[in-house]
């Protein structure tokens, strides 16, 4: 079979990947290709069952960058509009603030984890994460931001978040707003009798 291309069909497909450029050596720290992402999932998935207090899902794979000055926001379907209104504005009571400042990647991610996990089963709903802008991290700019916007997005009983207001630091910090735990009428009572 001869397949051969017009000068127009040849001048449109240079123009079609016109803007396209080659990975650089510093966008595969963040675009590792993971073909075998989902059976690394499930790994994880059964590994967290094994050993529920010193494993960590949180990946360090596949990050998209985000600039230090970008707003980063989601909100889980079924969440009320008005409950992410609530997030974004700053006003619910911060049940605990997680700094992640002065931290490697690794130890960002295991202590994000960890205080995470045991907010959530204490039945608290609202926190702050404080990452800062990273305008001068390595190797790329708002990196710690970047890997944050990443790891919410792997833990299922992260239901929301936004970019704090200034009072609260600003593109430098992350309101994060949980699930409420299963158990969270026995968590409030539990609460309720120690006060």
């Amino acid at each position: 079979m001869d397949h051969h291309f017009e000068d127009d069909d040849l001048r449109s497909f240079m123009e079609e990947m016109g803007d396209v450029k080659p990975i650089t050596s510093d966008d595969k720290v963040f675009n590792h290709d993971s073909q075998d992402s989902l059976a690394k999932k499930a790994r994880r998935a059964a590994l967290a069952q094994e050993n529920p207090e010193i494993f960590n899902p949180l990946s360090m794979e596949n990050v998209k960058p985000i600039k230090p000055d970008d707003f980063i926001a989601y909100q889980q379907p079924g969440i009320q509009d008005g409950v992410f209104k609530n997030l974004r504005l700053g006003k619910y009571d911060i049940e605990q603030r997680v700094s992640l400042k002065n931290l490697t990647l690794k130890e960002c991610r295991d202590l994000l984890y960890q205080k995470l996990k045991k907010a959530h089963e204490r039945g608290s709903r609202a926190l702050l994460i404080q990452h800062g802008k990273g305008e001068n991290s390595q190797p790329i700019p708002a990196l710690k931001k970047s890997y944050v916007n990443h790891w919410l997005r792997e833990l299922d009983w992260v239901i929301a978040w936004h970019t704090a207001q200034p009072m609260h630091g600003g593109f430098g910090a992350t309101y994060v707003l949980l699930k409420k735990h299963p158990q969270q009428k026995l968590i409030n009572r539990e609460k309720n009798r120690k006060k």
